[in-house]
């Protein structure tokens, strides 16, 4: 009888330890297959894809579309490294964790010439998506190099050429040549866009013609060549004619201009002042001072005398008066 009730004391007191562990781990199980459940319901991004231009690469996704809700992404890379010697290891991108925009820049995360994966995830609120990954390996040397845009330029006879700025891996294979029968292409490398560069110094008169590819050597490859540009230096025979005309403008204006005041000033002066031409009966032969003397007794037959006096005696004498 005492060992039926210890077995039922025994009975209720195992039953009263295990009980509450096991209803916490029912519970948590249940909760976590929920959880599976509603990230099941949160799709991952379809239709991934690596768009690559001159050394830029944009990793894009479909949108995952919840209506009425904003959904984030996180972007991660494995390498080539990663991959085969780290376990699989995935690294966050730089710049694309949980970001709205479904497209990620992932230039600064190819360090390499390696085949490199991404993933993407979608997340809503406490939700995620499971991971998409690329379908194709994505490599830095399968971009697409475009032609440079380039610049010509005249400085008097010097050939001046200048390119954009694609990057730090960008230089330029310039090939230049003067425009005549038998002329002979020359080469030059430009090692960075941005600034001018000198090519030749060209001969007068003559047409100069530059075309340009660009070459990245980490990748070992190059674009196409740009349409070809030409450019004609200074004629000296034109340059010769045109200093020939300023300098005798200028002699002329030297020589004219003094000529041209004092013929003005001769023309108002004697348009003010004109010269008259006395008859010579009344010009007056004796000295000026001398003057007319008359006896009293002969005042009536006097006749009166008038003294004509030339303009210049007349303008002299008004300046003494004045004076």
């Amino acid at each position: 009888m005492v060992l039926k009730e210890a077995s039922a004391y025994l009975g209720v007191w195992l039953l009263c330890t295990l009980i509450p562990p096991l209803l916490t781990a029912f519970i948590q199980i249940t909760k976590e297959e929920r959880d599976c459940d509603e990230a099941v319901i949160l799709p991952a991004p379809p239709d991934l894809s690596v768009h690559s231009t001159n050394m830029k690469h944009i990793l894009t996704w479909s949108p995952v579309i919840v209506p009425g809700e904003t959904v984030n992404y996180s972007v991660e890379y494995q390498g080539e490294y990663e991959r085969y010697y780290t376990s699989s290891h995935w690294i966050p991108s730089s710049w694309c964790s949980s970001i709205s925009t479904p497209e990620c820049n992932v230039t600064d995360d190819i360090t390499a010439t390696v085949a490199y994966n991404f993933r993407v995830k979608a997340i809503l609120g406490t939700q995620s998506s499971a991971w998409s990954t690329l379908k194709e390996l994505f490599n830095r040397n399968s971009t697409v190099l475009t032609s440079p845009r380039m610049k010509i330029i005249k400085d008097g006879y010097h050939l001046i050429v200048e390119f954009e700025d694609m990057g730090p891996y960008f230089e330029f294979n310039v090939t230049y040549w003067k425009k005549s029968p038998n002329s002979q292409e020359l080469y030059k490398i430009v090692r960075e866009g941005g600034s001018l560069e000198h090519l030749v110094t060209m001969e007068a008169g003559a047409e100069y013609c530059v075309k340009a590819q660009t070459v990245v050597e980490i990748i070992e490859r190059s674009s196409a060549f740009n349409q070809v540009e030409c450019i004609r230096a200074q004629d000296e025979s034109h340059l010769l004619a045109l200093v020939l005309f300023s300098s005798t403008g200028l002699i002329l204006l030297v020589v004219g201009l003094p000529l041209f005041i004092w013929k003005m000033s001769q023309l108002l002066r004697y348009s003010c002042c004109p010269v008259v031409v006395l008859p010579d009966t009344l010009k007056i032969t004796d000295s000026p001072q001398k003057l007319i003397s008359c006896k009293k007794e002969d005042i009536e037959t006097c006749d009166t005398v008038v003294r004509v006096m030339y303009s210049e005696e007349l303008f002299r004498s008004w300046i003494q008066e004045t004076l």
